[in-house]
């Protein structure tokens, strides 16, 4: 579902991704965890063909971001912590437009908008004008116009980034419940915990580089750390493993 061979992404002099590598399968919610600057949001805009890479190449599901960039959006879900609405329609509103960009017949989309009504929790955002939302609510509609047309691929960019309690909740179950024979979810975060809740295999990127691809488990025996926070600065404060890619079973 995602192959990424050596890409680089440069800025000038400044070097955002450096030689990155990595494969996701379909069926699984695979992580990409960094801190801020890691260049974890570069290497999503490339796959969401908002980017293009300065060297090196990627496809989805077998198209390549660069050459069959609009067969490619058509087969993605793109969410980031930063995304608006148009503040005078409702989210429903907002959902059947959306479908309608997809061709979606108005039965499915009907069944579709209460299908992630239950699964999101939805409730009054519905019927409710978007310049009315709490952060909360606005991220919902976010998520769900993004997941309308049920991409084969999901592309979550620090989703989270500014939910209370409640809606991070929700958005952590609903990620566990893509994992889906045939889709992919790739669920981009700085908040360990939250990746090693709901992530199958994890790549930690640091300074544009990735330091590890594999299973949280795997990661976790390997650096002989309790949780992923800790086996993180394991990692990236090891001169020798920020040197070279590891690769856990």
């Amino acid at each position: 579902m995602l192959e990424i061979q050596n890409i680089v992404k440069r800025y000038g002099t400044f070097t955002a991704l450096d030689g990155v590598s990595l494969q996701a399968q379909g069926g699984e919610v695979f992580g990409l965890l960094g801190p801020n600057g890691a260049g974890k949001t570069t290497l999503l805009r490339i796959l969401a063909t908002l980017l293009s890479p300065t060297s090196g190449t990627a496809s989805v599901a077998g198209l390549d971001v660069t050459r069959d960039s609009e067969a490619v959006r058509r087969i993605i879900g793109v969410v980031n912590g930063g995304m608006g609405l148009p503040t005078r329609l409702t989210g429903r509103e907002i959902l059947r437009s959306f479908a309608d960009l997809y061709d979606m017949p108005r039965a499915r989309t009907e069944a579709r908008i209460a299908e992630l009504d239950e699964q999101l929790e939805l409730g009054r955002t519905l019927d409710v004008r978007a310049g009315e939302y709490s952060t909360g609510m606005r991220q919902k509609v976010v998520i769900a116009r993004a997941v309308i047309h049920e991409p084969k691929v999901l592309i979550l960019d620090e989703a989270a980034s500014g939910l209370d309690i409640f809606a991070r909740r929700t958005l952590l179950d609903f990620v566990a419940a893509t994992r889906q024979p045939g889709r992919l979810t790739l669920y981009s975060t700085h908040v360990m915990s939250e990746a090693e809740e709901v992530c199958d295999r994890v790549a930690i990127l640091h300074e544009g580089r990735v330091l590890h691809v594999g299973a949280v488990p795997a990661l976790l025996t390997q650096t002989g750390e309790r949780n992923l926070e800790r086996a993180f600065f394991h990692l990236v404060r090891q001169p020798a493993a920020r040197a070279e890619v590891h690769h856990a079973v």
